[in-house]
């Protein structure tokens, strides 16, 4: 998996890092149990400060899509059933950016169309 870091992004680059894994994971890149760099090395690889993949860790350990094993290291979480808790954080999340695009004009069918392409995106790389 190649991870892409955008120094000049108004993305904070640990918000760039997560949600990098998060899609390396979607499409199938990495898998559960997979063991994930060490924080040292990564920010290494990245030249990035190891704070910035270690935050990026513990945001994806709070979502529970790692976990973090002390004296192992980071590793895929298994997948699991989602809970009432990250469904409600997904639908705070999807919400005011599906108001954005409706704002910004497009149509019910546009968010339908283009959520859907993105799944596609997915699903064709695994």
């Amino acid at each position: 998996m190649i991870i892409q870091i955008d120094a000049e992004s108004d993305i904070p680059i640990y918000t760039q890092l997560t949600n990098q894994i998060i899609e390396g994971i979607a499409r199938g890149d990495l898998h559960p149990g997979d063991s994930l760099p060490s924080v040292r090395s990564f920010a290494s690889d990245l030249g990035v400060n190891m704070h910035t993949v270690n935050k990026s860790y513990h945001e994806l350990e709070k979502k529970g899509i790692i976990e973090i094993i002390p004296k192992s290291g980071a590793v895929v979480s298994t997948a699991n059933e989602l809970t009432s808790s990250s469904k409600q954080r997904l639908i705070n999340d999807f919400r005011p950016l599906i108001a954005e695009a409706l704002v910004l004009g497009m149509n019910k069918e546009q968010v339908i169309k283009l959520v859907t392409s993105i799944l596609q995106d997915f699903s064709q790389n695994q």
